[in-house]
């Protein structure tokens, strides 16, 4: 008699993959591309590191809430599974709701069609050229993550570590031969007209937005070895990684570039390296953000199924997408659905709008986690095996931030935000429909 296959999700992530997995997946090609949003608020040298620093300090401390939280829910699904236990199934069901149909999934097209856009300096692409390189990207990453998490934390490794080494290479060649350029490419203006606190919070909105993705790796608790211990530190670790790279990324475009240049650039690492090593540095530099955005396609792709798998485990979704491959041991038929969504809005254009309307939406979901860290604390027998360093200032400041970024945003585009808010509130009917179909059958 042959023994039952096993169906359970394999352990293979330590903590190299699942730091690679943060530091990874934030850096995407937002810090190579258009630090000038922050410039342009903020034009001083101490303000741009201020922003770049609060905006590191701020992710840290998500990361934080996010590492006791990790420490006691062992499940995969992350921010859902904290939704649904600080507060109700259906919190959980609008978080997965939202990322579906519109924020990790936009995310997953926008980054595809940033790396065929960039693909196309080397490659003469036209519009449908660009979208057919995405959904390729999105497949052919999709593919990898299917045959094994393994495989796909072992690609997202790889990427990451490259990304790190190519930013410290450019770091150390921006500072030993930023000197022999001419003088107009490192004279600094700095405005005189000081920063307002409104242009500073601008700024800040964006660095943050710089930072996103941090949170995905507690996405594949059930995958990582030991997850209680190593989801916490690759969390720490990661971002701390990544504040580094930004700051001393910024360092170099400031140290060659004129402030008023950095400003207006919208390839600012592109710039740089025109600056540092005539024409053509401008493409080492797209390579680069091919390979980074690739890198953080890999890992985006890798976490979002395992939010719909234990959805689907739940009840909250389809049962058939909570299954796992016999063979392969991955959530095979929710990486598929993922891919082919996102391919759909890459093909249709429509990630744009969705993307623009509904991303900042995840920071209310954020707000309600750090809350729910707070209700956590006062529930008994919680077992927790890592305690957030600066309870309750932490999660309170982190809480704070949150809401004032979705308040910055309804505030600066009200109409927008209300079609946004729409979207994900549109869950609501839907869980409490499903949610009546589930009882009914139960009844029979």
């Amino acid at each position: 008699m042959k023994a039952a296959p096993k169906t359970e999700l394999r352990r293979a992530i330590g903590l190299p993959h699942a730091t690679a997995m943060v530091a990874g997946t934030i850096i995407g090609a937002s810090i190579f591309v258009q630090p000038s949003e922050i410039t342009g608020q903020v034009p001083s040298v101490v303000g741009v590191f201020l922003v770049w620093l609060v905006a590191g300090v701020l992710t840290f401390f998500g990361a934080l809430v996010c590492a006791e939280m990790a420490s006691i829910f062992t499940q995969s699904g992350g921010v859902y599974v904290y939704l649904k236990e600080a507060y109700s199934p259906g919190v959980g069901f609008l978080w997965g709701w939202g990322m579906f149909w519109s924020i990790h999934s936009g995310i997953i097209a926008a980054i595809a069609v940033i790396f065929a856009r960039y693909l196309g300096f080397f490659i003469p692409l036209g519009n449908r050229g660009i979208k057919a390189a995405a959904i390729a990207a999105i497949f052919g990453i999709s593919v990898i993550n299917y045959f094994g998490v393994k495989q796909g934390s072992m690609v997202q490794t790889l990427f990451t570590l490259g990304k790190v080494v190519a930013i410290v290479f450019i770091v150390i060649m921006g500072f030993s031969l930023g000197s022999r350029i001419p003088d107009h490419y490192a004279a600094q203006s700095i405005a005189d007209n000081g920063i307002s606190l409104n242009h500073f919070f601008l700024a800040l909105v964006a660095g943050l937005f710089a930072f996103g993705g941090w949170h995905m790796v507690t996405y594949s608790s059930e995958e990582t070895v030991d997850p209680r211990k190593i989801i916490p530190r690759a969390l720490m670790l990661g971002t701390i990684i990544v504040t580094l790279c930004y700051i001393a990324l910024n360092a170099v475009y400031m140290y060659i570039l004129p402030l008023d240049v950095v400003a207006s650039s919208t390839r600012i690492a592109a710039d740089t390296a025109d600056a540092l090593l005539g024409y053509g540095g401008g493409s080492v530099m797209s390579s680069l953000v091919i390979f980074s955005t690739f890198g953080a396609l890999s890992g985006i792709v890798l976490c979002g199924p395992r939010v719909y798998y234990a959805m689907a485990k739940d009840g909250l979704l389809f049962r058939w997408l909570g299954e796992v491959h016999p063979r392969y041991l991955t959530p095979h038929r929710a990486i598929v659905i993922q891919a082919v969504w996102s391919a759909i809005l890459v093909a249709t254009g429509t990630y744009k709008e969705l993307f623009t309307r509904v991303v900042y939406t995840e920071w209310i979901f954020f707000a309600f986690m750090a809350f729910g860290l707070f209700l956590l604390r006062r529930r008994p027998n919680i077992i927790r095996q890592y305690k957030i360093w600066g309870y309750p200032v932490v999660p309170a400041v982190f809480i704070i931030s949150s809401l004032a970024i979705v308040a910055n945003q309804v505030i600066s585009d009200p109409r927008e935000s209300v079609i946004g808010l729409s979207i994900i509130f549109a869950g609501i009917p839907v869980y409490l429909l499903w949610i009546k179909k589930n009882k009914k059958e139960l009844a029979r």
